[in-house]
């Protein structure tokens, strides 16, 4: 029983020391060992089970595979004294773990430093290039471009790609080395200080450009007002060509009426001169009857009761009343 209680401890203290005597390297990381503050290990790049004095030796674990760093957007001129706002981004990983534990421990640090670095080569590099050399790429197309920006915005896209604070132009401008060249310069000048820290820059991206704020209002306020003449300009032809299919439609209206009228006028004509000669055909038959239905004819449209007529009673007006027994 006394046994027990000895071995029972003693077992304890065994798996303790030996669990903090052995550590896992992952797959896509590297550590470093270290004994108050020196290394003394490593690095271990490979995945697996390593062993390690336990309480004495520390292990320092580091990422192997690619990291990212998002910088804060700056305000920075232009060449041609533009002022935008410029967003980069960039990936790194970490190549020399001793060196990296040595010089900035983390992470943390190391995107501080990247901070310094990167920030400062965008810097230098945007002032001394055209902003139209910023947001176009080298092998774009001048000709088509013009069409694109012919088509969908004449004027103020161009300033807008361009960078033209002033007056807007109409011609797209040239390019001579792109957005691609100068992203591959600012990598080849941050990749060159970026060893001493054990870091390796992989890539330097711009995920955005746009104007300041005051810069930015002018050319909206153009893109508006641009935008309106265009609308004005559209309601104007449309008025135009409104007038000319009215016009049209109402010279066709008067034409087709023309033609209507004439027709119904010869149509008319023809059953009028038919009726004429059935009628003298029937009254050729019996000329006194035909006397005498016009007679009565005559006296039913007389307007006996607002008129007083005066004739002779030998007029032939009253030869069939007369004639009456």
């Amino acid at each position: 029983m006394k046994a027990l209680r000895i071995l029972v401890p003693l077992a304890i203290i065994l798996v303790v020391v030996g669990s903090s005597a052995f550590f896992t390297v992952r797959e896509g990381q590297q550590a470093i060992v270290t004994q108050f503050g020196k290394p003394v290990g490593g690095p271990y790049k490979e995945a697996g089970l390593y062993f390690k004095l336990p309480f004495i030796q520390q292990v320092h674990l580091f990422e192997k595979r690619l990291l990212k760093w998002d910088g804060s957007p700056n305000q920075i001129p232009t060449r041609d004294k533009k002022y935008i706002w410029v967003d980069t981004t960039a990936r790194w990983r970490i190549v020399d773990p001793l060196r990296f534990l040595q010089t900035v421990a983390t992470e943390r640090g190391a995107l501080s430093r990247l901070d310094d670095i990167i920030d400062s080569v965008v810097r230098d590099l945007v002032s001394s290039n055209l902003l139209v050399e910023l947001v176009r790429s080298a092998d774009w197309d001048p000709e088509r471009g013009k069409e694109a920006l012919q088509e969908f915005a004449p004027r103020e896209a161009v300033a807008i790609r361009t960078g033209k604070a002033g007056p807007l132009e109409s011609e797209p401008r040239e390019v001579k080395k792109g957005r691609l060249i100068i992203t591959r310069q600012m990598l080849a000048a941050a990749a060159k200080l970026t060893p001493q820290y054990g870091i390796e820059l992989v890539d330097v991206e711009i995920k955005r450009i746009n104007y300041v704020e005051s810069v930015q209002k002018r050319v909206f306020e153009r893109m508006i007002s641009e935008r309106k003449r265009i609308a004005s300009q559209y309601r104007s032809e449309g008025e135009g060509e409104k007038q000319k299919i009215l016009g049209t439609m109402r010279k066709e209206l008067a034409r087709i009426r023309s033609e209507a009228y004439k027709k119904a006028q010869e149509i008319r004509g023809r059953a009028d001169a038919k009726a004429t000669e059935i009628y003298g055909k029937a009254f050729g038959q019996d000329p006194e009857f035909y006397a005498l239905f016009k007679t009565l004819e005559t006296y039913a449209a007389q307007p006996f009761d607002r008129e007083v007529l005066i004739l002779s009673t030998d007029s032939d007006f009253f030869r069939y009343l007369k004639e009456v027994p």
